[in-house]
């Protein structure tokens, strides 16, 4: 039975060991000067694209775009977790279309929800 549990604990321990690998390379590299550390005011300076910015370079973005971001992530999830029902639904039956037939229920109201909130029209 712990046999089951040696490879949870081989991902574990090789997840631990690549965090910290990533993590104390670029330090480590840095205290041995492999990695120069001549620091500049064009290196600090903040850029876009390559370009020099022009205006305020904190911008706040209108809650919009996070509104179809976030409906366009409901349909892709339900698109994945629709994809292996339709593969599999003669092996499934009815049960695995009643558990379809609710997913997409529930994303159809939040979709008809956010339609009664106008938060799909664009101003």
């Amino acid at each position: 039975m712990l046999v089951n549990y040696g490879h949870i604990a081989l991902f574990l321990a090789v997840a631990i060991l690549f965090t910290l690998t990533t993590l104390l390379l670029p330090v480590t590299l840095r205290l041995l000067k492999v990695i120069p550390d001549k620091p500049n005011p064009a290196k600090q300076s903040t850029f876009e694209c390559g370009m020099e910015t022009i205006g305020k370079t904190w911008v706040q973005f209108n809650f919009r775009y996070y509104a179809y971001a976030l409906v366009f992530l409901a349909l892709d999830v339900l698109v994945v977790f629709l994809y292996p029902w339709a593969v599999n639904l003669r092996e499934l039956g009815y049960y695995g279309l009643i558990g379809a037939l609710i997913l997409i229920s529930i994303v159809v109201v939040g979709y008809l929800y956010a339609w009664k909130k106008k938060a799909l029209e664009w101003k």
